[in-house]
Order: structure tokens, then C-alpha cells, then sequence
């Protein structure tokens, strides 16, 4: 079976970092697309970085550009999203997700995720 489990979230002020882990089980990184995606109080859930490991496409969202980097280690097969720069708009529980696809073109979207791990809280005090 697929699972994904986030961990690495918490409170932090603002200008500090963070860096999220997603460990991933029952599949390796060739030929999925990961994404983290982020859903804040009254908003919808949006996708904020993705990568395709099959043909090295990575994405981030104009908000966390140059903030943000993710970032794989296949031999634990786990996906870090480091976060720096934080401020209290970056306030949200964070998800990763994946699916089975050969180019992560549009992985910002959440369309055709299949699996989603349970999230993980993110707050910044300001």
C-alpha cells in the first residue's frame, strides 16, 4: 500500500525556518509527481511546490518563490520542503501528496493526487 506521513511542523516567529519531511512507503519517486500543498483557515488548499523526478520539472507558487526549496532523499525515500522567510500569511496545515504521473507539468494543481498524507500544523507568530 501507498502512505505518506508529513512531520517537522510547529510554531515558529517570524524570519525563522522550518523543514517538513514527508516519508513515502510502498512505491520509489520514478515515475511519480510529489507535491506540498497548503490549506489556511477559510481558504481553499493550494499547491505551493512539486516536483517530477522522471523528467526533473520542479515548481513553486509565486508566494513562496525563493523561500521555499524542495528537495528528495531517495535512499529514505522522503521529500523535505525547507521553508525560510517565514511569515504569518505562511500560516496553514501543510499536505504532501503524489501521483503516478511521467511529467509533473501542472503538479501545482491538485487534480489526479490519488494519495495525500494527514498534514502537518505550521503557524507563524508575528
Amino acid at each position: 500500500e501507498v502512505q505518506l506521513v508529513e512531520s517537522g511542523g510547529g510554531l515558529v516567529q517570524a524570519g525563522g525556518s522550518l523543514r517538513l519531511s514527508c516519508a513515502a512507503s510502498g512505491f520509489t519517486f520514478d515515475d511519480y509527481v510529489i507535491g506540498w500543498f497548503r490549506q489556511a483557515p477559510g481558504k481553499e488548499r493550494e499547491g505551493i511546490s512539486c516536483f517530477s523526478k522522471s523528467d526533473g520539472i520542479t515548481y513553486y507558487a509565486g508566494s513562496v518563490r525563493d523561500r521555499f526549496t524542495i528537495s528528495s532523499d531517495n535512499a529514505k525515500n522522503t521529500v523535505y520542503l525547507q521553508m525560510n522567510s517565514l511569515n504569518s500569511e505562511d500560516t496553514a496545515v501543510y499536505y504532501c501528496a503524489a501521483k503516478k504521473s511521467y511529467t509533473g507539468y501542472g503538479c501545482l494543481r491538485r487534480y489526479n493526487y490519488n494519495y495525500w498524507g494527514q498534514g502537518t500544523q505550521v503557524t507563524v507568530s508575528s
